[in-house]
């Protein structure tokens, strides 16, 4: 009942979390097509994605609480990675990360009202459905290795009903790490999917727990070994969820079976 009689002060709080995009963007927007008009100006947009990103954060009512076991050494490319459950994931790893990242992302999210036009133009898109569009991004993604970029990918390949603790991951991530040795650097989101999943009738501002882990290191593996690799890699991340009570009693709460999810 109780969810109920709130329901209302929570679709204002939505409400004003698409606002704060939409009006964002169209303010940021003479300088983003700037910035992302030639590909040595992306530092520069990267520092501006980063304060985009504190200022929606902030501006939810939201905080950070970042533990850093291992920090990220500036100029070098990496493959970070994390657990998707909510719709402000991406802004949590743009947040964390002072090194520029290029997301890999879903074809999907160009559907987004304005947001779409800049996600087209910023991020790596892959069509999940479409084998040859997951070879492209081979291609696509190693000129911009070269220019010390780090990838941005979250390797569930879709925000997972809310009762998952963590969806399967798919191959991508592991493969580009193995083929450009690039040492993986996984982060833990514990908070986001309770804090602010699809379910309109949850979430309120709050503190959002982050942690990275030491990195993986993929020198000197091969494809044979991409299985182990990824087997390790959600290991390290499952583990963190389940032992997180905060995180698991959300996910196994009573009445979960509605599973929202996302419609993208």
């Amino acid at each position: 009942m109780i969810k109920y009689l709130v329901f209302p002060f929570r679709l204002i709080w939505r409400i004003w979390f698409y606002l704060l995009v939409i009006v964002s963007v169209l303010a940021m927007s003479p300088l983003v097509l700037i910035l992302l008009s030639k590909e040595k100006y992306y530092g520069v947009f990267w520092k501006l994605m980063r304060l985009w990103s504190f200022f929606l954060i902030y501006g939810m009512g939201f905080r950070l609480k970042k533990v850093v076991e291992q920090k990220l050494e500036y100029g070098k490319s990496y493959m970070i990675i994390a657990n998707h459950a909510s719709l402000l994931d991406p802004w949590i790893m743009i947040a964390m990360s002072k090194n520029p990242i290029l997301f890999v992302g879903k074809k999907e999210l160009v559907k987004l009202p304005v947001f779409g036009y800049f996600y087209k133009k910023a991020v790596v898109m892959v069509d999940r459905k479409d084998p040859k569009s997951r070879k492209e991004v081979y291609t696509r993604v190693k000129k911009r290795l070269d220019d010390g970029l780090s990838i941005g990918i979250f390797p569930e390949g879709l925000v997972p009903t809310e009762n998952v603790t963590l969806a399967p991951f798919t191959n991508g991530a592991f493969s580009l790490s193995i083929e450009y040795q690039m040492e993986i650097v996984p982060q833990i989101y514990y908070d986001a999917k309770r804090l602010f999943s699809w379910d309109f009738f949850k979430g309120h501002p709050g503190t959002f727990r982050v942690k990275q882990k030491p990195f993986i290191k993929t020198e000197g593996l091969t494809m044979d070994d991409k299985e182990q690799l990824k087997r390790q890699t959600f290991d390290l991340i499952y583990n963190e969820l389940i032992n997180d009570e905060l995180y698991m009693k959300d996910t196994n709460r009573p009445n979960n079976e509605r599973e929202f999810k996302s419609p993208l």
